[in-house]
């Protein structure tokens, strides 16, 4: 059924003319009337009978109206509902409790007014999140992709924020006393990380920085969850993990898990933000404002090759929001 038709009936029953109805839809008298004379075919009934004044409902006419509203009613709803700038800004992260999720919920606690909706694609590949803000399924997704000239051109990718790397060790472990950690001193440490999924932004991350301080990071096995991995750092002498200062991660009291932070040099995962080139969300401005008042890290934070590339300097301005 053509909703223009239905909406066409609907303001032509309750203005009672169609020219009326014309007017308030931005189209001509002829189309109007077209449009409800097609919707009676399809249906099989008159809806109207053309009088003097105007037109009137038929019995047909006024049982169809009330359904009629709702139809139209519902197609709003429908477009709202995926219309930029009238919907909720939805914005991709890897996970509720990831250090994005974190900064997402700081935002909204400072902004409470904003509709926000914040969801996972639960994909590995950054092309299949470009992919989705390309599709319009989100409006920004929290991804890098690493190699810049793969990225399409109708989307966009800013720098985010960084997040510095912390050592997450169990109190059996011999690092486990310390306050701070430098990379040279996690060198023949068994870093556990299972599950780098291949082709990932992560899988570079780690690639670079095994080769950078000669770390010995072992994906051996699979990711059972994050409960999984925080009960074997609580039994394990050896065993250590790296986890984003801000992520957030909970475990029972016996557990006690030490977070120790890096430094010398502080060791940054760059977070990206992927967004559409034209017309992006306008919710987005006010987000992106948030991130570039987060906290600077120290100057001599190291960072993989590819953050530096990611952000050109006419990608640092905030972009163009279209109305």
């Amino acid at each position: 059924m053509d909703t223009e038709g239905v909406r066409s009936f609907v303001r032509a029953a309750e203005l009672g003319q169609l020219r009326h109805a014309a007017d308030e839809l931005g189209v001509t008298q002829q189309a109007v009337s077209k449009r409800v004379a097609a919707l009676e075919r399809e249906l099989g009934v008159r809806l109207f009978t053309r009088t003097a004044r105007g037109v009137e409902l038929t019995l047909d006419g006024q049982a169809f109206l009330a359904h009629a509203r709702a139809v139209v009613a519902g197609a709003d709803r429908a477009i709202a509902a995926i219309r930029p700038g009238s919907r909720a800004l939805r914005i991709d992260v890897l996970g509720l409790r990831s250090a994005q999720a974190v900064v997402l919920h700081d935002f909204w606690r400072a902004h409470p007014e904003t509709a926000l909706d914040v969801v996972t694609l639960r994909v590995d590949d950054p092309r299949a999140a470009v992919a989705a803000v390309q599709a319009c399924e989100v409006d920004a997704s929290f991804r890098s992709v690493t190699d810049r000239a793969t990225l399409p051109r109708d989307v966009r990718m800013i720098h985010a924020f960084d997040s510095p790397l912390e050592l997450l060790v169990g109190p059996r472990h011999p690092l486990a006393s310390a306050r701070t950690l430098t990379p040279a001193q996690l060198r023949r440490h068994r870093i556990w990380v299972p599950g780098i999924a291949p082709r990932s932004e992560w899988a570079d991350f780690y690639d670079q920085l095994v080769t950078h301080f000669d770390l010995r990071v072992d994906a051996a096995g699979p990711h059972f969850g994050d409960e999984v991995l925080l009960d074997v750092l609580a039994d394990s002498a050896d065993v250590a993990t790296l986890v984003g200062s801000r992520d957030r991660y909970l475990w029972p009291a016996g557990h006690d898990l030490r977070r120790i932070p890096i430094v010398g040099p502080t060791l940054a995962y760059p977070l990206s933000l992927l967004l559409p080139r034209a017309n992006p969300h306008p919710g987005l401005r006010a987000v992106i404002a948030h991130l570039r008042g987060l906290p600077p890290l120290p100057p001599d934070t190291w960072r993989p090759s590819w953050a530096a590339t990611a952000d050109p300097g006419c990608d640092e301005r905030p972009p163009v929001i279209r109305r």
